[in-house]
């Protein structure tokens, strides 16, 4: 594999020619709901790429850097991130750009922080295709797939699994079949971005915005390369020892396709924790989920309960004991993490009547003093 130093990338602000909104995807739709930005002297960009404080947005005019203005007061403004349509306050004499406000998102693919708190991390905002990639030079983790699937699920977007380095597997028509059964409803492509294998069928799946995700060492900067087809993103060799490969993705950038549609890479995911993702849970494990319709108790936990279908269905063959414990593993972290959220929702409810005891103590104190 070759690398490309990330210094060596296309710079964002030296297209071949100037790109505008409706290359990343902006629609009629948008250009309706947009009309009261309009009205306030507003005009409509995408974010390209975030920063802390600062976006590089395409806007009406062309790439533009962009301040974004923190919160005041009770405001819940959203923070900007990769892929988010904004309201802009274009450039003056006197001012910068200034991003006023990030306008509804249809889909965003959300992680849980790396801290585990309550508030989850958006990857990426208004995405239409999820490529889960998965290197098959190295031994495949079903389920890290179908965390990622989960994620790719819960977003809103429709996930595609890409299996990559065929070049580099003994039996890729085994492997395909066996991460099949891990990804029902999924489409599931063999590729080889070292020598072009299955990059057109991969091409006619991918639409509208399309995130890569997966760990550091799967070969999404090489895929995308070839999806570009320039050497847009810098590669990096993988550790020989653990497969491991380096991060040579340093932020997540959005980068027009030649046919049509745009590429979000992000850097590999060492961690990926589920963030209030219920719905894809349920359609991640399809068939559990089915089979759960005919437990004989509406909240079956599938361990030790009479007539469990779930329980059954292992028993018979038709389903792994790994697939079930899997489900029940991400039930879990799942769980714990709505159970954060809930804390905080809690917390935030009780800090008014918190404020007005302290208040009270406060004014008891002064008057025993004045006493």
């Amino acid at each position: 594999m070759s690398h490309q130093p990330a210094s060596q990338q296309t710079p964002f602000f030296s297209p071949a020619r100037v790109l505008t909104p409706a290359d990343y995807g902006w629609d009629e739709e948008r250009d309706h709901s947009f009309a009261r930005f309009r009205a306030d002297g507003l005009v409509p960009g995408r974010v390209v790429r975030a920063e802390r404080g600062l976006c590089e947005v395409v806007a009406e005019a062309g790439p533009v850097r962009a301040a974004v203005l923190p919160p005041s007061g009770a405001e819940d403004r959203l923070t900007p991130c990769t892929g988010d349509w904004v309201a802009l306050q274009p450039a003056t004499t006197a001012a910068s750009a200034t991003v006023v406000e990030v306008l509804e998102r249809r889909t965003a693919v959300v992680r849980s922080t790396a801290s585990r708190t309550s508030h989850g991390q958006v990857l990426a905002a208004n995405v239409d295709t999820v490529a889960v990639a998965v290197s098959l030079a190295d031994p495949v983790r079903h389920g890290r797939i179908e965390r990622m699937l989960a994620l790719a699920w819960e977003s809103g977007a429709t996930p595609v699994v890409v299996l990559t380095k065929a070049d580099r597997c003994a039996d890729t028509q085994r492997a395909a079949a066996e991460v099949a059964e891990v990804a029902p409803g999924v489409e599931v492509l063999v590729t080889s971005a070292a020598i072009g294998e299955g990059m057109d069928a991969l091409v006619a799946v991918l639409s509208g915005t399309v995130v890569l995700l997966g760990p550091s060492g799967a070969g999404k900067s090489t895929l995308g390369n070839r999806l570009l087809g320039e050497n847009r993103l810098a590669t990096g060799a993988v550790r020989e020892s653990d497969g491991k490969g380096r991060h040579t993705t340093a932020w997540r950038e959005l980068l027009p396709l030649p046919h049509g549609g745009v590429l979000l890479d992000t850097p590999g995911l060492r961690g990926v924790g589920l963030h209030e993702a219920d719905e894809g849970l349920d359609q991640t494990f399809a068939e559990i989920t089915e089979l759960a319709g005919d437990c004989r108790f509406a909240d079956c936990a599938h361990t030790t309960e009479p007539d469990c279908a779930v329980l059954a269905a292992v028993e018979s063959g038709r389903l792994t004991r790994r697939r079930l414990d899997s489900y029940r593993r991400l039930l879990r972290e799942n769980a714990y993490t709505a159970s954060r959220t809930d804390a905080r929702l809690r917390a935030e409810q009780e800090r008014p009547m918190k404020d007005i005891a302290r208040l009270r103590r406060a004014i008891n104190r002064s008057g025993n003093r004045r006493a």
